[in-house]
């Protein structure tokens, strides 16, 4: 019997079966959606208005994309920043922070409201505590922002600009930083996440400051205040949730992507839409995305 691709509070909008769905991202000047699967690898494109989709090959892995002013996507990919155009078949390095890690890649990513474009890196193999955090500005330079990760996820902005949002994975903490004139400051543990609740994977903030948080191993989205206190949570009918965007033609929808990696047999046929692209409308609005300025 196929799957049901509606359930409580939630869509199924493309059950595509990504290995590892990342990084949705809202085009609003075109109203549609990007995201990546790590590792097949990929870059989708898809309509929520027509149910239209398109999907790009990229030469390597791509971790996270965000929206280029110039043109086309910047990308965290195993072979660092990347400027790259899926319409155009069009992938070009712009800076390799960390050539001489072999083991490692570029995960999550996002851009900020002034225009730069944060990215974490991570050991591929998920042992060592290699992964950084990343900041990449108009001038194209790359600056290290924080280290010690063994996988990077998020980071997310306050909508005042002033506090950044990152989490370690394996580590089930959220952590959050000042943004000032002094640069980035003030690291401290907003949550550390209790056994049984997954590990906090992408996330992203709505209008209201309040954090939406991917869990991985959860088979949720959870709401978060700003001092990490959880006020709602949203079921999904996949185990491993990997990341979350507002769209629509008034950021009130919010895009969720998944991952089937790390599900055996039984666990896939148990979960059809694992991997697949969802949407909940979660009642509040998101903010407008960041567009890359170098």
């Amino acid at each position: 019997m196929e799957a049901a691709l509606e359930g409580p509070g939630w869509r199924c909008l493309w059950p595509l079966g990504c290995e590892l769905g990342e990084s949705p991202i809202w085009d609003s000047a075109r109203q549609l959606l990007w995201f990546v699967d790590i590792e097949a690898p990929a870059v989708h494109r898809f309509d929520p208005v027509s149910g239209a989709h398109f999907s790009w090959t990229p030469p390597c892995r791509i971790g996270s994309v965000a929206l280029r002013a110039g043109g086309g996507l910047i990308a965290g990919t195993e072979h660092g920043f990347a400027a790259i155009d899926p319409e155009a078949d069009r992938f070009e390095v712009i800076v390799h922070p960390e050539a001489d890690l072999a083991s490692n890649r570029f995960n999550d990513g996002k851009v900020d409201a002034a225009g730069q474009f944060w990215a974490g890196t991570m050991d591929d193999h998920k042992f060592k505590r290699t992964g950084s955090l990343y900041r990449l500005g108009s001038t194209l330079e790359s600056i290290p922002i924080d280290a010690g990760y063994r996988i990077t996820n998020g980071p997310a902005f306050s909508p005042d600009g002033r506090t950044l949002y990152h989490n370690d994975t394996l580590d089930r903490v959220t952590y959050a930083f000042d943004i000032g004139p002094g640069g980035v400051t003030n690291k401290r543990v907003l949550v550390k996440w209790a056994d049984g609740l997954g590990n906090p994977d992408g996330l992203t903030t709505d209008a209201e400051g309040f954090l939406w948080q991917a869990f991985w191993g959860g088979a949720c989205v959870r709401r978060v205040s700003p001092i990490g206190t959880i006020v709602a949570e949203h079921p999904l009918p996949a185990t491993n949730i990997t990341s979350c965007a507002f769209g629509g033609a008034n950021l009130e929808r919010l895009f969720v992507t998944s991952a089937r990696q790390t599900l055996d047999a039984d666990g896939a046929e148990a979960q059809p839409l694992a991997g697949g692209l969802f949407e909940i409308y979660p009642g509040v609005h998101g903010l407008p995305g960041g567009v890359f300025v170098g």
